[in-house]
């Protein structure tokens, strides 16, 4: 059998291994063995987190609706406007109402009005 060498191979592998593991801390960054355990934790907690981002940002969302109601109407609350919404059969979804709520308070206000 005759033998194969794998030097350009293997090298390539261990730069490709080492670029994405370009900005870690201590040996992750340049060791072979620590660079690629770190990467396994890396990219599970990269899909982790894309999935957070959105969970986070919904909260964030309707917090910020919240306070743009109290602030139009003292009655009504988060819980009360989004019923009332489904029930006009108004389509808005939450990150569009909060960010009326945030950067146009006048037609947030109309909306809110509107559901009254």
């Amino acid at each position: 059998m005759p033998r194969v060498k794998r030097g350009t191979i293997a090298h390539k592998k261990r730069e490709k291994l080492l670029k994405l593991t370009k900005g870690f801390k201590w040996g992750r960054k340049s060791k072979e063995k620590a660079a690629k355990e770190a990467l396994l934790h890396a990219l599970a907690r990269k899909f982790r987190g894309r999935k957070e981002k959105k969970r986070t940002s919904r909260a964030l969302w309707n917090v910020q609706i919240n306070a743009g109601v109290r602030a139009a109407d003292k009655t009504l609350t988060y819980s009360k406007l989004i019923a009332a919404l489904k029930s006009k059969g108004v389509i808005l979804d939450r990150k569009i109402l909060a960010d009326l709520a945030e950067n146009e308070p006048q037609v947030f206000e109309k909306v809110v009005g509107f559901v009254k």
